[in-house]
C-alpha cells in the first residue's frame, strides 16, 4: 500500500485542554481515517451493486423530499 502523508493542524488551546502528544494526535487521525474510508469503500460497494440510475435516484430524492 502506498503511503500518504497528511498534516493536520490541531489549534493550542485544543492541545492544551487535552494534553494530548503529538503522538496520540497521529494515532487519532489514523484511526480516524481509516474508520472513514472503510466506510466510503463500504458505500461504494453497496452502490457499485445498485440498479438504479444516478438521474432515478435523484428523482426518489426528490419526491421523498417534496412528500
Amino acid at each position: 500500500m502506498e503511503e500518504v502523508v497528511v498534516k493536520v493542524g490541531v489549534p493550542e488551546d485544543l492541545k492544551e485542554i487535552a494534553e494530548i502528544s503529538e503522538t496520540e494526535i497521529s494515532l487519532a487521525v489514523n484511526r480516524f481515517l481509516k474508520k472513514r474510508l472503510l466506510e466510503i469503500a463500504e458505500i461504494e460497494r453497496i452502490l457499485s451493486k445498485s440498479k438504479l440510475s444516478e438521474e432515478r435516484a435523484r428523482e426518489i430524492a426528490k419526491e421523498i423530499s417534496v412528500s
